[in-house]
């Protein structure tokens, strides 16, 4: 059987061509530390690498969800730490107004009260980023509409706002209220109203009527223990997630590392084998190149 010299050359050139793309793929992943450039290369492992860098966005996004979820419920939290610790100084007021006072002494607390009322719808109306806290789902307006007389002073409040809560997604099959319900909001209305009613049973020195507006306020105050206790909670749970999210996307890392990444001690093993194979190709071809077509006659 007879060999012709093209032959013969195709297949050295189809050989080193072969070793060539086999050292450059090596050389590639050995500087990179990545197996896997085309969907050629490993179509299997392709198709589990997408689907793990989905999970890891999803994950990603679950975790900024989170955050966001836990900056409103501390937020909240502290508006109404704010409210509590107005309440309770309305209650101290109260009970000292329960005592033999005169009118002078009563009108000067109906000024500090009247002060409590401001500070109140001020807590009431906060906002997170453009957002206000206490309003349900109208966030874009204030929740709180104070009416006031000639000189400012707060008559009475109105409740804006609506009932809903907005719902954060913390996983496939978990979801967060970070906000206060609409109970809460109604109570904050209502305590409002009552430090008006406080205030202007200092201001007329009525006894009995400091004694109605500070049983009332002890029924506002119970409810907004009540909520800072549920946004306590809620801290707490989504805190937890936050660590489960950390968690997952570690797992989903190693996972995609595990199919993506090359095995640097075998790949340069490989590579030095195929740098050899490729050296000694050219030898070869260098030497079977000399041979003329009168050796091949012979």
């Amino acid at each position: 059987m007879r060999v012709t010299n093209s032959t013969v050359s195709d297949n050295i050139v189809d050989q080193i061509q072969r070793l060539s793309t086999q050292q450059a793929k090596l050389q590639n992943q050995v500087s990179t530390g990545q197996r896997i450039f085309q969907p050629e290369d490993d179509p299997a492992s392709v198709a589990r690498v997408l689907d793990l860098q989905a999970e890891q966005r999803n994950v990603s996004q679950y975790k900024s969800n989170a955050a966001r979820a836990l900056q409103i419920s501390q937020a909240s939290f502290s508006g109404l730490q704010s409210i509590k610790t107005v309440s309770d100084r309305a209650n101290q007021i109260a009970t000292l107004a329960s005592g033999a006072l005169n009118a002078s002494q009563m009108q000067a607390y109906g000024s500090e009260v009247n002060q409590l009322i401001e500070q109140t719808v001020q807590s009431a109306n906060s906002k997170f980023g453009n957002d206000y806290l206490y309003a349900g789902t109208a966030v874009d307006a204030p929740p709180f509409v104070a009416t006031r007389d000639a000189q400012g002073n707060v008559l009475s409040a109105a409740y804006a706002g609506n009932s809903n809560q907005s719902q954060i997604s913390l996983s496939e099959t978990a979801t967060v209220t970070p906000t206060t319900s609409g109970a809460t909001n109604l109570s904050l209305r209502d305590f409002i109203n009552q430090l008006v009613s406080l205030r202007d049973a200092l201001n007329s020195n009525s006894a009995s009527g400091v004694a109605t507006a500070q049983g009332a306020l002890g029924t506002s105050e119970d409810t907004i223990v009540s909520a800072l206790a549920e946004h306590g909670g809620v801290q707490t749970r989504i805190e937890a997630n936050q660590s489960q999210q950390a968690d997952r996307i570690t797992n989903v890392e190693k996972l995609i590392s595990t199919e993506a990444d090359a095995d640097l001690p075998s790949t340069i093993v490989k590579l030095t084998q195929t740098q050899t194979a490729y050296q000694a190709a050219l030898q070869s071809a260098a030497n079977i190149m000399r041979i003329s077509l009168l050796d091949y006659i012979k």
